[in-house]
């Protein structure tokens, strides 16, 4: 398998001085800019060019190396109760095998590489003595952010008639009106108006004819 992985991406990892030999383990410290879309778009993610602090041991198995490790960096938000902004720290944990490309999944080297194509859909390779941890950092990151993050958890969010922040104004409340009898309050307002006009009419026709009597 040809390489195509940059050594100076600070997410490509170099995996030579484990030198294939069993048991062998490294332990590594590094701090890198977060990638465009390192998140849940549009709802919460590490900005782009944030710092994230990795802590990893690398360990050298047969079939090849396993990577165990943390990610730690600050993310951003939105509460989905009341729309304020909000930060969250996140601590990822991920693990995940990253196989030589000559082995099977019990260590055994392939009398000719690549037949099991099929099978090698899913596995992560070792290139020429580096991998890749972006795609798994990426998934351990989605996975450990909520999908509905709140600022506190008893937000109350907003005021449905005039989107006021509850939490801002303990016992805000409007006084609500059943629309029955908001409707038969309208038709009381009509008939008295209406009355009303009958009654002014009535008492002009008096003065009418009381003038006509004089």
């Amino acid at each position: 398998m040809n390489t195509h992985l940059d050594h100076r991406n600070p997410l490509v990892f170099d995996t030579h001085e484990l030198g294939r030999r069993p048991g062998a383990m490294q332990r590594l410290s590094r701090t890198i800019e977060a990638p465009k879309d390192f998140g849940i778009q549009g709802v919460i993610e590490v900005p782009a060019g944030a710092p994230v602090e990795l802590d990893l041991r690398l360990e050298s198995v047969m079939e090849g190396v396993l990577v165990t490790g943390t990610a730690r960096a600050s993310a951003k938000g939105e509460c989905v109760r009341c729309l304020e902004p909000l930060d969250l720290e996140v601590d990822a944990d991920f693990q995940e095998m990253f196989s030589y490309p000559d082995a099977d999944d019990r260590g055994r080297v392939k009398a000719e590489p690549g037949d099991d194509a099929e099978d090698d859909e899913d596995r992560l390779f070792i290139e020429d003595g580096l991998f890749d941890l972006e795609p798994v950092l990426r998934d351990a990151v989605v996975l450990a952010l909520p999908m509905q993050p709140v600022c506190q958890e008893d937000c109350e969010g907003l005021c449905s008639e005039c989107g006021v922040r509850l939490s801002d104004q303990p016992g805000h409340h409007h006084d609500a009106v059943d629309i029955r009898w908001a409707a038969l309050q309208g038709l009381a307002g009509t008939i008295q108006d209406g009355e009303k006009d009958e009654m002014s009419g009535a008492e002009a026709q008096a003065g009418v004819d009381e003038k006509q009597e004089k």
